[in-house]
C-alpha cells in the first residue's frame, strides 16, 4: 500500500477511537462520515497506479516488421512510391486533418542512427510539424520522420521494417511512435501491393483466355463444317408461279432491335471504357509514378478498365496490353 493509503487508513484508526474529528475551522464531523471518506481516499490511492499501468502499457518506439509475401523489387517500388507520396499517415497535426501533409523524400535523417544492418532504406520527413498526434509526450514543433528498410528474404517473400519518430526542434528530445504511424503507413504499401497481385492475376487469366479462345476456333469450325452435310440444291416447285417477296416489307420489325441493341452496346462501352486524354499519357507496370513504363498511350486511345483503385485504373489495350494510368489522364467515351 503506498504512502497516501497509509495516511487514510490511519484517519480511520484516529476515527474510531476518537468518533469525532475537527477541522481546522472548528467544525466538527461524525465518525461514520471521516470513515466514509477515508474509504473513498484508500479507493482512490489503489486505482491511481493502475491506470498508470494501463496508460504505460502502450508499446511507444516498437515500431513495424512484417514478412510480406512479395519478391523485393516489387515492395522496393511501391516503397519508393509511398515515400514520395508527400504524406505521413498515422498522425496529425489538428483535429480536423487526416493525417500529416508536405512531406519530403530524404537520402537520410538525423532521427535516426545510421542503419548497418543490410537492405534498401528509404526516409520520409515532415520538418516543422507542430505538436503531431500519436507520439509520446509531443508539446513542441519539430520533425516527424519515418524509415523504412526492405530486406530480402528469399525470391517470394521480403521484410519490411517501419520506425517512426518526432525530434523537437529545440531540445532535439526524440519521440517514439505508438505505433499507429508504422501501422498506417504499412497499410498503404499493402494496398498497393495487393492491387499489384491482382491486376497480375487478371492479366495471366485474360492471356489465357485469348490462347484457349485462339485454340479452339478451328477445331470449332471444323466441326460445324462436318455437322453440316452438303446436299444437292432443290428446285422450287413454285418458281414462277409466286411474285417475288418485297425485302422492305420486313424491314421494320428487325431494325428497331438492331438499333437497341446498338444502343446498349454503346451504353456499355461507356461504362468499361476510356480514351486518353492530350497530350497522351504513360502505361505503367504498376500503379504508382515510379514503375516503368510499358508503353506511352497516345491522345485519344481507348483502353478497357479492368481494376478501379482510389487514384488509378488498371487498364487493357486493344493490342492487349495490361497496365496502369491515372485516373486524372483518362476520359469517359464521347
Amino acid at each position: 500500500m503506498g504512502s497516501a493509503a497509509a495516511e487514510n487508513s490511519n484517519i480511520v484508526v484516529a476515527a474510531a477511537k476518537a468518533n469525532t474529528l475537527k477541522s481546522r475551522n472548528g467544525a466538527i464531523f461524525p465518525a461514520s462520515f471521516v470513515r466514509r471518506v477515508a474509504v473513498i481516499l484508500i479507493c482512490g490511492a489503489w486505482v491511481h497506479p493502475t491506470a498508470a499501468r494501463e496508460k504505460d502499457a502502450t508499446q511507444y518506439g516498437a515500431g513495424l516488421i512484417v514478412n510480406v509475401p512479395f519478391p523485393e523489387s516489387e515492395v522496393v517500388q511501391v516503397v519508393q512510391d509511398v515515400v514520395q507520396n508527400g504524406i505521413i499517415r498515422g498522425t496529425k497535426e489538428y483535429s480536423k486533418d487526416e493525417y500529416i501533409s508536405g512531406a519530403e523524400s530524404v537520402n537520410s535523417t538525423r532521427a535516426f542512427e545510421p542503419w548497418a544492418e543490410g537492405g534498401t532504406v528509404f526516409y520520409k520527413v515532415r520538418f516543422k510539424a507542430l505538436d503531431p498526434w500519436n507520439f509520446k509526450d509531443t508539446n513542441d514543433s519539430g520533425t516527424v520522420a519515418v524509415r523504412y528498410v526492405v530486406q530480402v528474404q528469399d525470391d517470394k517473400h521480403t521484410v519490411l521494417r517501419i520506425d517512426a519518430k518526432f525530434v523537437e526542434d529545440f531540445r532535439h528530445v526524440s519521440h517514439p511512435s505508438n505505433g499507429s504511424v508504422e501501422g498506417s503507413e504499412y497499410k498503404d504499401i499493402h494496398d498497393r501491393l495487393e492491387a499489384m497481385a491482382l491486376m497480375k492475376t487478371q492479366a495471366t487469366e485474360a492471356q489465357k483466355a485469348k490462347e484457349y479462345s485462339s485454340s479452339s476456333a478451328p477445331a470449332v469450325a471444323l466441326k460445324d463444317q462436318s455437322a453440316t452435310p452438303s446436299e444437292p440444291p432443290q428446285e422450287n416447285p413454285t418458281a414462277g408461279l409466286l411474285p417475288p417477296l418485297n425485302p422492305r416489307a420486313d424491314a421494320p420489325a428487325t431494325v428497331a432491335p438492331l438499333q437497341n441493341l446498338e444502343e446498349r452496346v454503346h451504353e456499355l462501352r461507356k461504362q468499361v471504357e476510356r480514351t486518353v486524354k492530350a497530350p497522351g499519357a504513360p502505361l505503367k507496370s504498376a500503379p504508382f509514378h515510379t514503375a516503368s513504363t510499358v508503353q506511352s498511350l497516345a491522345s485519344g486511345a481507348e483502353v478497357l478498365i479492368v481494376i478501379s483503385t482510389p487514384y488509378w485504373f488498371g487498364v487493357e489495350t486493344h493490342e492487349g496490353q495490361h497496365g496502369w494510368i491515372l485516373r486524372d489522364e483518362l476520359e469517359p467515351l464521347p
